[in-house]
C-alpha cells in the first residue's frame, strides 16, 4: 500500500465517507487514517499542516495534499477514474449541479439535522428538517425512471449526496415518503466495493 493515497478520515464524518465510498468503488488503492474528533486532533499540529482549516477529509497523494470532500472527489475521479465523470459537457453540468446541492441542500438539511442529534449542533432543527424535505422532493422527482443521479449512469453526483441521505433517520428524517430515493440508496449499496458509514445510535440500529 506505499502508493496508496492517505485518506484522512473520521468515520462519523459523511463529508469523508463520501470520498472513502468512491476510492473503494472506484478501486482506488488507499488508506484511511483515523483522526481522533472528539479529541481535537483536527485542531493542532500535525493535522493543520495539511488542512489549516482543521476538518476532514484530508488526502495525501504523493506530494499532493487535496481537502474539501467535494474538491478531492473531482480530484481523484480525474486522476484514476475518469468514467465517473460524464463525457457529455451537459451531462456533467448536470453533474456538478448535484456537486453543488450536496454543499448546500444536503448539507444544510439532512446533514444539519443528523448533526442537530447526533453531535449537539445549535442549527435550528426546524429549518434543517424544511430543507431536508425539499432536498429529498427533489431527488424524488429526478429519480423517476433513473437508477442514478445523472444520465441513468453512476457519476460522482450520486457521491456526494449518498452518505448524508442514507443517514436522514439519525436526523429524523423518515425516508419513508421517497421510494425513488431508496430505490437509489439500494443500487449503490449493491455496487462492487460499497462500504457503509458507521452508524450511530440515533435513528439507526448501531
Amino acid at each position: 500500500m506505499s502508493n496508496a493515497i492517505r485518506i484522512h478520515s473520521f468515520p462519523l464524518s459523511g463529508h469523508a465517507h463520501r470520498v472513502q465510498l468512491f476510492a473503494s468503488v472506484a478501486g482506488i488503492a488507499h488508506q484511511i487514517v483515523h483522526v481522533d474528533l472528539p479529541a481535537g486532533e483536527h485542531k493542532q499540529a500535525p493535522f493543520l499542516s495539511l488542512n489549516p482549516l482543521g476538518v476532514v477529509p484530508v488526502i495525501e497523494d504523493g506530494d499532493a495534499i487535496v481537502h474539501d470532500s467535494i474538491s478531492i472527489l473531482i480530484y481523484l475521479a480525474r486522476k484514476y477514474a475518469p468514467a465517473f465523470i460524464p463525457e457529455d459537457l451537459q451531462q456533467e453540468a448536470e453533474m456538478h449541479r448535484f456537486l453543488a446541492m450536496s454543499a448546500g441542500e444536503i448539507s444544510y438539511g439532512v446533514g444539519a439535522a443528523r448533526l442537530i442529534n447526533v453531535f449537539n449542533s445549535p442549527s435550528d432543527p426546524l429549518f434543517a428538517k424544511a430543507t431536508a424535505e425539499k432536498a429529498l422532493i427533489k431527488l424524488e422527482q429526478q429519480l423517476v425512471g433513473r437508477d442514478f443521479l445523472v444520465a441513468n449512469k453512476i457519476s460522482l453526483a450520486d457521491f456526494a449526496i449518498y452518505s448524508y441521505v442514507a443517514h436522514a433517520p439519525e436526523g429524523d428524517v423518515s425516508l419513508e415518503p421517497y421510494p425513488n430515493v431508496r430505490r437509489w440508496l439500494t443500487n449503490i449499496e449493491s455496487l462492487k466495493g460499497f462500504v457503509p458509514m458507521q452508524a450511530t445510535k440515533v435513528g439507526l440500529a448501531a
